[in-house]
Formats: structure tokens, C-alpha cells, sequence
């Protein structure tokens, strides 16, 4: 199995929380990491979106139908976060976009089995895979990538 987790990019302060939208900067991030992702997503993958304007927009740089989860809205449980994904034993690919703490807890319960404040900047993605191997389950950190990474 595939996770990916996707911080939304750079958004307006601001309230309702929910309905904050990408600034002019954000939207750059989430194009850049649209570029890089869309080339390496496997055919296939689930696309979980918090229903927070801006983690739409972010995932909307894809141009990929995606589904919006109440389960990854802000302040979400890491755990119930994970488990809406299915990790680790769904199998394929998800991109779950969503944001701070919750995605950094999550990545930080994949790595290590705790949670732990793992910092993740905005736009950035994580991407784990978990294989089955004879000596046992194994997790693999993919990628970590940011947005600035990417200008070149």
C-alpha cells in the first residue's frame, strides 16, 4: 500500500476556518507539487480531501476527481485519519490532503508507531509504502518533498 500525505498549501488567515482559501503563493505551491506528483501517482489512487476550501484547492492543482472526507478536516485524529486511508492493509495507492498537527501525527504513528510533532511545511507531501516481506511487514519512506524543493 501507498500513502500519501499532502499538507494543503499556503492559505489566507482568516475565519470560518474551513473557508480559507489558497493565497496567490499557495496556489504556486500546490501547482509545483501537482507537477510532481502526477507523473509518480500509481493508476488508480484514492484521493481523500479534507472539506477545507483550501485542501480542495490544493488538490484541485491535480485535476483528479478526489473525495471529501469529514474524517481529515482540521484537528482531525491522526489515528481516525490513518484508518479512514485504511493503512497499512488496504492495498493500492491514497493521497489523503489535509493539515498540521494532524498530518505530521499521522506521519510520525507511521514511522514510529507514536505520535510524536513531526513538522510538515505547506504543501509538502510524505509518501510511505507498506510490503510484505518474508521477515515481516516493512514501511518505506518514499519521498519527502516541499514545494520549495521543487523552484529548482
Amino acid at each position: 500500500m501507498n500513502l500519501i500525505l499532502w499538507r494543503h498549501a499556503e492559505a489566507e488567515d482568516g475565519s470560518p476556518d474551513l473557508a480559507r482559501r489558497l493565497t496567490d503563493k499557495g496556489k504556486r505551491q500546490a501547482r509545483v507539487m501537482a507537477e510532481w506528483l502526477l507523473p509518480r501517482l500509481p493508476a488508480g489512487t484514492r484521493i481523500l480531501v479534507s472539506p477545507a476550501t483550501r485542501t480542495r484547492q490544493t488538490a484541485d492543482a491535480l485535476d483528479i476527481a478526489y473525495t471529501v472526507v469529514d474524517d481529515i478536516a482540521p484537528d482531525a485524529d491522526p489515528a481516525v485519519l490513518l484508518a479512514t486511508a485504511g493503512w497499512p492493509t488496504a492495498g493500492g495507492s491514497v493521497l489523503v490532503v489535509g493539515h498540521q498537527p494532524t498530518l505530521g501525527l499521522a506521519a510520525s504513528l507511521v514511522m514510529s508507531g507514536e505520535e510524536t510533532q513531526l513538522g510538515m511545511k505547506k504543501g509538502a507531501v510524505f509518501w510511505f509504502s507498506r510490503k510484505d516481506k518474508e521477515e515481516g511487514a516493512q514501511t518505506v519512506l518514499h519521498a519527502a518533498m516541499s514545494p520549495d524543493m521543487l523552484k529548482g
